[in-house]
């Protein structure tokens, strides 16, 4: 392991056995299930998308009872551009409703399909026996393979790490409200910087994934307005959320801490390449490396 870890606040002591720790106490194990859902003023929905008017910014959802708040009936709520972008007709919600402006609206819109939430659910099931089993030996060392997982994309697709097999991968951890510039804006902006210096350098089947570190926060709605605000090329470049547990699992085993405390989340960072076969074969931490350092380990032709 490396001696030497990047924080947001510095800080002391055995990295990887306080993410081992802190990845032991699950909250959720469901997408943007949060103490926060139950706060006076927020009322769980769940309902199905029957038109979408982005000119109103508004979502019509024919929705079950809404309890403590109204029967079941199809209505209009306000909703927010990330939102708005990636919802479709048919597609199965949840979501918090909130009064705002009036009105009412939807806030922490998580896709709801049982194939979808079964096929995610499933593999933080077993990613979370996998963390457990390898123990103090969680974290991946450069020449392991990654760890599979099955998270959203920020237009609510299930994304599946087998998915990627055959593609390069350059892979970090970063949250939409991070509000340190060295940290995740910065991280960000170097992906960007690697997404177009590898295809002027003839890289093939390059495959960028961003993983939030504040699932409860950002959900694919979030994640696409984050890209959308950034002016993000995402045709080779993901930005993922899903499960509590599951990004807790994937930040033990890729060694990042992550840790809400005084309302400020604190932690990490790196930033990994995986080869075409699923092998983590170089890790820079911190967000201070260079575009080349990577680029130049890249297959070419």
């Amino acid at each position: 392991m490396r001696s030497r870890l990047h924080f947001e606040i510095q800080w002391c002591g055995a990295a990887l056995a306080a993410i081992a720790a802190f990845a032991a106490c699950s909250r959720s194990d469901r997408p943007g299930k949060t103490a926060a859902a139950a706060a006076p003023g927020h009322y769980a929905l769940r309902g199905e998308i029957v038109a979408v008017n982005p000119a109103r910014k508004t979502l019509t959802v024919m929705h079950e009872e809404i309890v403590g708040l109204m029967p079941a009936m199809t209505m209009d709520f306000q909703a927010a551009d990330g939102d708005l972008a990636i919802a479709r007709v048919g597609e199965h919600i949840r979501a918090d409703v909130v009064r705002a402006n009036g009105g009412l609206r939807l806030e922490r819109i998580w896709p709801d399909d049982q194939a979808d939430a079964g096929r995610v659910a499933q593999a933080a099931n077993v990613l979370r026996q996998d963390t457990a089993a390898r123990g103090a030996q969680a974290y991946r060392e450069i020449g392991e393979q990654m760890p599979d997982f099955a998270l959203y994309d920020q237009d609510g697709r299930v994304v599946q790490a087998a998915r990627f097999r055959g593609r390069e991968i350059l892979l970090n951890f970063i949250y939409t409200r991070c509000p340190v510039a060295t940290m995740c804006p910065a991280a960000t902006l170097r992906m960007m910087q690697v997404q177009q210096a590898a295809r002027q350098a003839g890289v093939k089947d390059l495959q960028l994934l961003s993983i939030t570190l504040d699932p409860a926060y950002d959900t694919p709605g979030v994640l696409k307005a984050y890209a959308a605000a950034r002016a993000i090329d995402t045709s080779n470049f993901a930005f993922l959320t899903g499960p509590e547990a599951a990004v807790r699992d994937l930040l033990t085993q890729f060694g990042i801490i992550a840790e809400f405390k005084d309302g400020l989340l604190r932690h990490s960072l790196a930033t990994l390449l995986i080869d075409p076969q699923g092998r983590i074969i170089h890790r820079a931490d911190g967000s201070e490396w260079t575009v080349g350092e990577f680029v130049e380990r890249m297959h070419k032709g």
